[in-house]
């Protein structure tokens, strides 16, 4: 009886161990890098003269159900200048957006329902999980990288229009 007791804790212990084995092919990374795919363009306007100029055209990526709103550009590393991200909600409401697993620093830009610029969020840095809320109810939230909106001189009044 003790030598089948024996035999079992040995056995055990055997298992245990290999159990714990690590295998290295387990140990990667196994997150796909998301890359940015083109779903529309979106034109920037400066409304201070009687005929709006044009500040900049971007191609877009829409995020417009639950998870690309959620997702937004999280696990990106990076972002080209002439690319943005344009969240489209069904209502008009006010807005919050924080910088969850999002690597590198964003502009967040909030529109109203008629196309115009309410307020913006200038320079939120990476994983930062603080709110970054709309001066105003929004019903778009475009994300660009930090810097643009003061490159272009963007202000609350100015406007997009956007194709899908």
């Amino acid at each position: 009886m003790k030598k089948k007791i024996t035999i079992l804790v040995i056995v055990c212990a055997v298992l245990s161990i290999l159990s714990c084995k690590t295998d290295s092919k387990n140990t990667k990374n196994l997150v796909k890098e998301v890359t940015f795919t083109k779903e529309g363009e979106l034109t920037l306007f400066d409304t201070k003269d009687t005929i709006p100029s044009t500040i900049a055209t971007l191609d877009i990526e829409i995020a417009d159900d639950d998870y690309q709103i959620q997702t937004g550009l999280m696990y990106r590393k990076s972002m080209q200048n002439n690319q943005g991200m344009l969240f489209i909600f069904s209502e008009e409401a006010p807005r919050s957006f924080y910088m969850k697993n999002t690597e590198f620093a964003l502009d967040i830009i909030f529109i109203d329902s008629k196309n115009k610029v309410v307020s913006i969020q200038k320079n939120a840095q990476p994983f930062n999980e603080s709110s970054l809320p709309s001066e105003a109810p929004a019903q778009y939230v475009l994300e660009v990288n930090a810097g643009l909106s003061n490159t272009w001189n963007l202000k609350a009044g100015d406007s997009i229009s956007f194709t899908k």
